[in-house]
This record gives C-alpha cells, structure tokens and sequence, in this order.
C-alpha cells in the first residue's frame, strides 16, 4: 500500500475517534466473551502491555479479578484514553499497577520507547484490523514480539464482521471518502457506524476495517517470530464476530 493511501485511512479513522470517541466508549463499557476467556486464563502475577486499550473496560476487570500483577494500556485516543483514566481511578495498588499512556501503533518505532521494558504478554484487542498496509500490520507484530520475555505470549482479535448481515449492510463503497479500489489491498473494507445516545440524535461516522482470515493473520504473525498457539472465534450474538489467536515467542 502507499504511503500516502495509508496515511488518509489513518487519517479517516483519527478523526472518527476524535468525533466519536466519547459515544463509542460508551458501547465499550464491559469487556467481550473472548476478552473474559483470555483474562481467566491469565497467570496472577504478570505484566501485560495492551495495545490499543480503549475506554479501560479490560483493566476495570482485570482489577476486579482479584489478580496480582500490572497492565499497561495504551492508546492514540486521548478521549478513550481520559475514559481509561476516569473508569480505573482508585483501583491501581501495589498488588495490582495500571498505568496508561499515549501510544500511536502507526509509528514505525512505537516499540522502541519500551525496549527497557519487557512484558510476559502483549494484547492487542480489536486494534489490529484498523492498521493499513500489511507492512504496517506485521509491524505491530514486530514490536510487540520485541516487547515480550522470553517465553512471553501475545493475543490479538481481528473484526469478523463477514459473520453479521447486519454488518454487512453497512459495508459502504470506497468512493464514499474518493478512493480508488484499485488503491488498497484484498480486505481492506469501509464501514459506517452508527450509534444513538440517550436524550441525543442519532450519530453516524466512517471506519476503515482489515478483514483478516484465520491464515492471513497467523502467516503474519509468523513472520513477526510469533508462534501460534491457539485460535479461537468468540463474541457477539453468533460467537463469531472476532477471531482470536494466542502466541508464543
């Protein structure tokens, strides 16, 4: 993908979260199926670095699990990020640390501010399939393979929409926002979303979405020196609107 096809997806999806980051941490309030299973299988006493951690829904039942340990969330938006802030105030203590902080997974080095700093695991929750470009989603990979002890384990979902005719219905043309097909990469889907707050007229933006398949992810994270352990489809009325895969450096 070129860079300049990138950088206006990227641009797309900032100045969705920009607009509706409030609104959509409102939908996000209580963790997935698939986010409890890994959560239940967590070793008490680890450190976890989660990527892209929204509105702080994981680390509110992280602490509320009674597990020792840290987690780290980090995320490009500063309104999911003050929502993080705001839903875990108190609940960080010295048997369990949360911290956050501002992280761009777009920038090629995001990981290199971390190389002091090592993880048993690394999760990536509904993040990845809003990278665009394959190079850029294997550099994800790559800097949270980098962030991991030896023997450490990452999880990332990926959106399986395909599942929801719902969803599918929302699907929108790329000449919606003036891109040309031809420009992006097998997978590569525009969704629009809609959501009405209480007392509030209905509010409708636009996402770009990476369809990944079970073999497109797992091939990536090979590539990222990442092994595949486990995979996994859960969420949503269905059980499968997210494919989860768990791996081993």
């Amino acid at each position: 993908m070129l860079p300049e096809i990138a950088a206006r997806l990227n641009a797309l999806n900032r100045a969705f979260y920009e607009e509706f980051g409030d609104a959509f941490a409102a939908t996000r309030r209580r963790i997935q199926p698939g986010v409890r299973a890994f959560l239940e299988s967590v070793s008490d006493g680890s450190s976890w670095l989660d990527l892209g951690c929204g509105a702080g829904a994981l680390a509110v039942a992280w602490a509320k699990s009674g597990k020792r340990g840290s987690y780290s969330g980090r995320d490009f938006s500063r309104a999911l990020l003050a929502e993080a802030s705001e839903v875990t105030r108190g609940l960080s203590n010295e048997q369990f640390r949360i911290d956050y902080d501002f992280l761009d997974l777009q920038d090629p080095n995001w990981a290199e501010s971390y190389r002091g700093r090592l993880f048993d695991g690394a999760a990536c929750f509904a993040a990845l399939h809003h990278i665009p470009g394959r190079e850029n989603q294997l550099s994800v990979l790559r800097g949270a393979a980098s962030l991991l002890r030896p023997g450490g384990e990452a999880i990332f979902s990926v959106w399986q929409f395909q599942n929801s005719p719902k969803l599918m219905e929302r699907v929108l043309p790329w000449e919606t926002v003036g891109l040309d097909p031809a420009e992006l990469e097998d997978g590569d889907t525009l969704l629009d979303w809609r959501f009405t707050l209480h007392g509030e007229a209905s509010t409708r933006g636009l996402r770009y979405v990476h369809l990944f398949t079970h073999d497109s992810l797992a091939a990536l994270a090979g590539e990222a020196g990442l092994t595949l352990c486990e995979s996994f489809y859960s969420d949503g009325k269905s059980g499968n609107l997210a494919l989860y895969q768990r791996y081993r450096i």
